[in-house]
């Protein structure tokens, strides 16, 4: 129950359904989900510790402010840890996760030419960010990023309006899979870079 909470909420932040900065409503969230108090505010624990609420005593909990540096900041600790995942996620995959990379990889050029929203294409990179994260088969790593790229998609989704077209960086994640799949850990460590760099760089042009 309390997992099921924290997923659900989580999700309202990070699609900005909770705009940043404004009052988490528990009596809502817990109307929504069903449950009792317990498990929003075992919730909103958790949230806070990944920055995605902020409590103030006497005040309530809100979703934390977003600032104009937070993108720059993420970037410079996502860009070498997920190179590191990408390198460890060509030795360690399993057979079941290549699979799973490989059905993403044939997906994109479909989801490009179906003409997905920019709302659509956010979440479907993050998809391939967080399988290439838990492929590389180590738990702090796959934790640590997950948190960061949840800030970054809430960024994201913030700007929807300034963001460029993302179809070539989703584009880029083929590359990344296919060294992957190639076991090769030094191009994917290489492409992985590339390809948060160029997103990156893309998404705060447009900021």
């Amino acid at each position: 129950m309390a997992e099921r909470a924290y997923a659900y909420i989580r999700d309202e932040i990070v699609t900005t359904r909770i705009q940043p900065g404004s009052p988490v409503d528990e009596e809502r969230l817990m109307a929504e989900l069903g449950v009792g108090r317990t498990p929003v505010r075992e919730a909103l624990k958790r949230l806070a510790q990944e920055r995605l609420v902020t409590v103030f005593p006497r005040r309530g909990t809100f979703a934390a402010d977003i600032h104009i540096d937070d993108d720059l900041w993420l970037t410079e600790v996502r860009v070498p840890m997920e190179g590191i995942a990408a390198q460890l996620a060509a030795r360690r995959a399993t057979a079941q996760q290549r699979e799973k990379l490989a059905r993403l990889s044939d997906e994109i050029t479909k989801e490009i030419e179906s003409g997905a929203d920019l709302k659509r294409l956010v979440l479907f990179d993050a998809k391939i960010h967080r399988c290439v994260f838990n492929a590389a088969q180590n738990p702090f790593l796959a934790d640590t990023l997950t948190m960061y790229l949840n800030l970054s998609i809430r960024i994201w989704f913030h700007r929807l309006d300034r963001l460029p077209d993302l179809a070539p960086h989703v584009l880029d994640q083929r590359e990344v899979i296919q060294a992957i799949l190639d076991r090769d850990g030094e191009r994917a460590h290489a492409v992985a870079l590339d390809h948060l760099n160029g997103c990156s760089h893309s998404i705060r042009t447009g900021f």
